[in-house]
């Protein structure tokens, strides 16, 4: 039996349990794959296939096919209507689509649903400049779960570098810790150095600042890397945990 899935809505949650009720664990983007492990009075227990990240969603917007030739690259993507107005609704960054027709302007993705060609690259785009992406998430709302414009926690900005790119990188911080290569505990960081706490990650933009989606700030945004890690330090009584760095 075929059991690999895309969905097909601009993005929702990922539950823990199958209720609304239940704490939100993550969140799938369209375009996604996964498994459905299990269903059960409208929803689905399933199983993503880019970290193979477990939890439920509502039994809907999903389909067997699709091949995708495009991947978003902007913080969120107006969708357009076919006069090429806009709608209210937008397509996440990562979200990975197929164009059927496209014009100067735009590409048609699904009938009557249009992106401005300036938000996508190919499905093989490979971004090296990983501050630009980084970038983009500044000053969005801190959500624990959270992996779009609408929210985004700490572990899921670090996850979308990956992502975008093509790679495999866990969803959680404790194993992102497990997975990321270890470098000796400095004092002295660098640009692409990954700063890991328990339950906490912070990435270095060059040798003196940090970007990050921090809970006590409520959003992404870039701080002294020392002024960090004293503040997490005497706040969380948190020491860091890990140091590595970003390789893809």
């Amino acid at each position: 039996m075929k059991n690999n899935f895309f969905f097909k809505n601009n993005l929702t949650n990922i539950y823990e349990r199958s209720t609304h009720e239940s704490p939100v664990s993550s969140q799938i983007l369209y375009g996604e794959k996964f498994k459905i492990l299990s269903k059960d009075k409208g929803w689905l227990k399933i199983k993503t296939s880019f970290d193979r990240y477990i939890g439920f969603i509502r039994d809907e917007d999903y389909t067997d096919e699709h091949k995708p030739t495009h991947k978003i690259f902007n913080l969120r993507a107006n969708i357009f209507n076919k006069q090429k107005n806009k709608t209210k609704y937008f397509l996440p960054f990562a979200s990975k689509i197929l164009i059927i027709q496209e014009n100067k302007k735009f590409a048609e993705y699904e009938k009557n649903k249009w992106i401005e060609k300036k938000n996508i690259k190919k499905i093989d785009h490979i971004e090296k400049n990983y501050l630009k992406i980084l970038k983009l998430f500044l000053r969005t709302k801190y959500v624990w779960g959270g992996k779009t414009y609408k929210g985004i926690d700490c572990s899921a900005i670090l996850q979308l570098l990956y992502c975008y790119n093509n790679k495999f990188y866990p969803r959680d911080t404790k194993e992102q810790i497990k997975y990321s290569r270890k470098n000796a505990k400095r004092k002295n960081f660098k640009k692409g150095d990954i700063i890991f706490w328990k339950g906490h990650v912070a990435i270095c933009i060059n040798s003196k600042k940090l970007i990050h989606a921090y809970g006590p700030e409520k959003k992404v945004l870039i701080m002294p890397i020392a002024e960090t890690i004293e503040r997490i330090e005497r706040t969380a009584k948190l020491k860091v945990k890990k140091v590595s760095s970003i390789k893809y």
